[in-house]
């Protein structure tokens, strides 16, 4: 069974930092690359970060740039995302997708609709 499960969610004060983390089952995470995207109520999902599996590129998006990291051990079929600096706007539900090496390139990683398997979700509240 393809799952992945995210943890590591909260609540934050603004400034403060989280890791997130992604773990994956059922299939091969050495093929996919993974993305974080976030959805706060009453605005679309947005891709946060995304890292590409063959090359290990990362994309972000601007509003978390320099702020956020993410990174993969595929020996614990794990993927992580650093949050570092955290603003009230960053207030969301944060889900982790996988996408197959076929379907998305360095420049197609923002791309939501191209992602084979998503999982729950966690929310982060940062709040004073």
């Amino acid at each position: 069974q393809v799952q992945l499960v995210e943890s590591g969610g909260g609540v934050v004060q603004p400034g403060g930092s989280l890791r997130l983390s992604c773990v994956a089952s059922g299939f091969n995470l050495d093929y996919y690359s993974i993305g974080w995207f976030r959805q706060a109520p009453g605005k679309e999902r947005e891709a946060v970060s995304c890292i590409n599996v063959m090359t290990d590129s990362t994309y972000y998006s601007d509003s978390v740039k320099g702020r956020f990291t993410i990174s993969r051990d595929n020996a614990k079929s794990t993927v992580y995302l650093q949050m570092g600096s955290l603003k009230p706007e960053d207030t969301a539900v944060y889900y982790c997708a996988a996408a197959h090496i076929t379907r998305v390139t360095l420049a197609t990683l923002p791309n939501s609709s191209l992602y084979d398997y998503w999982g729950q979700g966690t929310q982060v509240t940062v709040s004073s």
